[in-house]
C-alpha cells in the first residue's frame, strides 16, 4: 500500500513531477524496445524490412491507442473513487473495467486479423514490403488480449497514484524484448516475425509484473460481485473509455492517410520518414507521462471534493512541460541527424537520402514541441474531469488538419508536403482544447466531475 499515493494533498507541482518521472523513465524503456526493433530491422534486415514496419506503423499505433483509450477512461472513474475515499465503489470499478476488457480484447482480437490485410491495402502498401508488412501486423495483433491486460492494469495502478509499478514492470519487458529480439532475429533468423514476438513477449512480462503486485494491495483483492457486470456503471465505463477510444482511432486513421501518401514515394524516404516515427514516441515521453499524471491528479481532486486545486496544477504542469519540450527541441536540433542515421542501413545513396529526409522531418516537428506538450496538459485535465467528449472532438479537428495537410499540400510542394501535416495536427487540437479548458473552468473550481 506504501506505493498508493493520494495527491489530493501537498503543493500540486511536486506532486505531479514526483508522479511523472516514473512514467517518463518507463516511457523511456518502452520506446527504448520500439527503437531497438526499429534498428535490429532496419539494420540487419534492411531497407525493405524498416519500410514494411513503417506500412505497419498506422495500423498497430490504432490498436493501442483504442485499447490505451479504454484502459484510461476506465481510469478516469477509478481515480474519482479514490480521491473520494470510496473503496466498495473502487472495487466494482476495478472488476467491471476487467470483464469489459477480456471481452472488449478477444473482439479487437478477430476484427484485427480479419482486417488486417483491408488496412494494408488501404494504405497502399508496396507489394515488396507486403509479405513482412502482414505477417508482422497478424503476430501483434494476435497479442492485443496481452496488451489490453497490461494497459488495463498500469491504469488501475496510476489512478491510486502508483507510477513507480508500472516502471518496474516496463524496465523488465524492455530487457525482455530486446534480448529476445536479438535472439528471435540474429540466432533463430526468424525475420520480422522474430521482432513481432518478441514484443508480444515483453508486453506478457510487464502484464504479469503489473498482476503479481496488484495480488499483495487489499484495496484490490475482488470478490465475485465486483466483478458482476453492473449494466449502469458498464455503461458509465464505457461512457468514459469509449470517446478516448475512439479519438485515438481517429487520429489513427489519419495517420493512416499520412501514410498512404509517404507509401507512394521512394522506399528511402518511406525509410526516413518511418525512423522518424519510432523517435515520434522519445519526442513526447515528458508530454504523455505529464498528461497520465493530470488525469490522476485532476481525477482524485475532484473526488475529493477539491476542485479548487486543479487550476493550480494545470498552471505548474504546463510551465514544467513548457520548458521541458524547449530541452527536447535543443537536443534534437543539434543531434538529431546522427540519430536518425543510427537506424540505416543499405547503399551510400540510399542512407544518405533516408537521412536527410529524417532529419527534416523531426526538426520541423521539434520545433514545434511546445504546442505537442500543452496540448498533452490540457487535454488530460478535461479527461480527469470525466469529460472524455471534449478531447474526442479534439480528435476530429487533429484528424482534419493532418489529412488536409497531408493529401493537399504535397500537391504544391511534392514530397515535402507530408512534413507538415503532424505539426498541423497538434495546432488543430488546441483550436478545440484551449476554449474547451477556459469553458470548464467554472466546473473544475466547483468540483464537479463524473462520479
Amino acid at each position: 500500500m506504501s506505493s498508493l499515493k493520494s495527491m489530493t494533498q501537498g503543493r500540486p507541482t511536486k506532486l505531479i513531477v514526483t508522479f511523472a518521472l516514473p512514467l517518463m523513465v518507463g516511457n523511456v524503456f518502452q520506446q527504448l524496445y520500439t527503437i531497438v526493433d526499429t534498428m535490429v530491422v532496419g539494420r540487419y534486415l534492411g531497407v525493405n524490412a524498416l519500410a514494411a514496419l513503417g506500412a505497419d506503423d498506422w495500423l498497430s499505433w490504432m490498436m493501442l491507442g483504442i485499447i490505451q483509450g479504454f484502459s484510461q477512461g476506465f481510469a478516469i472513474k477509478m481515480a474519482y473513487d479514490f480521491g473520494a475515499g470510496d473503496e466498495k465503489s473502487l472495487k466494482k470499478t476495478v472488476g467491471n473495467s476487467l470483464v469489459i476488457a477480456i471481452v472488449f480484447s478477444l473482439g479487437m482480437t478477430l476484427l484485427g486479423e480479419v482486417l488486417a490485410p483491408y488496412g494494408l491495402q488501404i494504405l497502399k502498401t508496396k507489394q515488396r514490403v507486403w509479405a513482412d508488412a502482414i505477417l508482422y501486423l497478424r503476430l501483434i495483433y494476435l497479442g492485443t488480449p496481452i496488451i489490453m491486460m497490461y494497459n488495463l492494469f498500469a491504469s488501475i495502478l496510476r489512478a491510486l497514484g502508483d507510477s513507480r509499478t508500472p516502471l518496474k514492470a516496463m524496465v523488465v519487458a524492455s530487457f525482455t524484448n530486446i534480448g529476445l529480439d536479438l535472439l528471435f532475429v540474429l540466432v533463430f533468423h526468424w525475420g520480422i516475425a522474430g521482432a513481432a514476438l518478441g514484443t508480444v513477449c515483453g508486453q506478457l512480462v510487464s502484464s504479469l509484473y503489473c498482476l503479481h503486485y496488484m495480488r499483495k494491495i487489499p484495496l484490490l483483492h475482488l470478490s465475485r460481485s465486483d466483478c458482476r457486470l453492473d449494466m449502469r456503471l458498464g455503461g458509465h465505463l464505457l461512457y468514459l473509455g469509449l470517446p478516448m477510444a475512439l479519438q485515438n482511432g481517429i487520429i489513427a486513421v489519419g495517420g493512416m492517410i499520412v501514410q498512404s501518401v509517404v507509401n507512394q514515394f521512394s522506399v528511402a524516404f518511406i525509410g526516413g520518414i518511418t525512423a522518424v516515427n519510432k523517435l515520434y514516441g522519445l519526442l513526447e515521453i515528458a508530454a504523455t507521462s505529464y498528461g497520465f499524471a493530470m488525469v490522476t491528479y485532476t481525477g482524485q481532486n475532484l473526488g475529493a471534493g477539491q476542485g479548487n486545486r486543479i487550476r493550480k496544477g494545470v498552471r505548474g504542469a504546463s510551465m514544467i512541460a513548457l520548458a521541458t519540450s524547449v530541452v527536447i527541441m535543443m537536443v534534437i536540433l543539434i543531434f538529431g541527424r546522427r540519430i536518425v542515421g543510427m537506424f540505416m542501413s543499405g547503399t551510400p545513396e540510399e542512407i544518405g537520402e533516408a537521412i536527410a529526409v529524417g532529419y527534416r522531418y523531426i526538426s520541423i516537428m521539434a520545433v514545434c514541441l511546445p504546442v505537442l506538450y500543452e496540448l498533452h496538459v490540457i487535454r488530460s485535465t478535461i479527461q480527469g474531469m470525466g469529460n472524455t467528449v471534449l478531447p474526442m472532438v479534439s480528435g476530429i479537428s487533429e484528424f482534419c488538419m493532418r489529412t488536409f495537410v497531408a493529401l493537399l499540400l504535397p500537391l504544391w510542394v511534392g514530397e515535402s508536403g507530408v512534413y507538415y501535416a503532424e505539426v498541423a495536427a497538434w495546432m488543430g487540437a488546441m483550436l478545440v482544447l484551449v476554449p474547451s479548458y477556459f469553458i470548464l473552468g467554472k466546473k473544475m473550481t466547483a468540483g464537479e466531475a463524473c462520479g
